[in-house]
C-alpha cells in the first residue's frame, strides 16, 4: 500500500508517518519500481501501535523504548510496567494541575456574575490587577513585572 492508503487506514498524517520513519518508529518500507514506498501489513500494525501509545500520550521516546520491547518478547516486563507507571504519574500531576487551574479560572469568573461594560468588569480589573503585581482573586500576590499602573492599555 502507499503511504496516503496507510495514512488513511490508521488515521495517521503522511507528514507524520514520514517523520516516525526519519525518526526510527517505522521501519523504512521497500520502494517500487517507481519510487513510491510500499508499505506492508508490518508497518501498518506498527503504526496502529504508535498511534494507540501517542492517544495515552506517551512520549515518542517511550513509544520506541515499547517498540524495543515488542521487538524482544524475551525481556522482563519490569520496565513497560515502571514506563506506564511513570506516564501515569506525567498524567496525574498534569490533572492535579488543569484541578488547580479550573479552581483559578473559577475564581476568576466570580469576579463578573452580571452584565457590565468592560469598564466595569471584574474579570478585568483582576487581570490588571495581576499584571500589576497585585492580589488577584486566581493567584494571589504575584511577583511586580515591571509595569506601571495603567500602562497595560498603552
Amino acid at each position: 500500500m502507499r503511504i496516503g492508503e496507510l495514512g488513511k487506514a490508521t488515521g495517521v498524517d503522511i507528514e507524520t508517518i514520514r517523520y516516525y520513519e526519519k525518526a526510527g518508529l517505522l521501519p523504512p518500507p521497500a520502494r517500487m519500481p517507481n519510487g513510491y514506498r510500499a508499505y506492508r501489513p508490518v508497518h501498518l500494525e506498527r503504526l496502529a501501535f504508535i498511534r494507540h501509545c501517542r492517544a495515552l500520550d506517551v512520549p515518542l521516546a517511550e513509544v520506541k523504548r515499547l517498540l524495543d520491547f515488542v521487538a524482544h518478547p524475551e525481556a522482563d516486563c519490569g520496565d513497560i510496567n515502571q514506563l506506564i507507571d511513570e506516564q501515569l504519574g506525567r498524567v496525574r500531576a498534569r490533572l492535579k494541575s488543569m484541578r488547580a487551574l479550573e479552581k483559578q479560572l473559577a475564581a476568576l469568573r466570580a469576579q463578573c456574575q452580571v452584565g457590565n461594560s468592560a469598564a466595569n468588569c471584574g474579570i478585568l480589573h483582576e487581570l490588571v490587577a495581576a499584571a500589576n503585581g497585585e492580589a488577584c482573586a486566581c493567584h494571589g500576590a504575584v511577583a511586580k513585572p515591571g509595569f506601571r499602573k495603567g500602562s497595560l492599555s498603552r
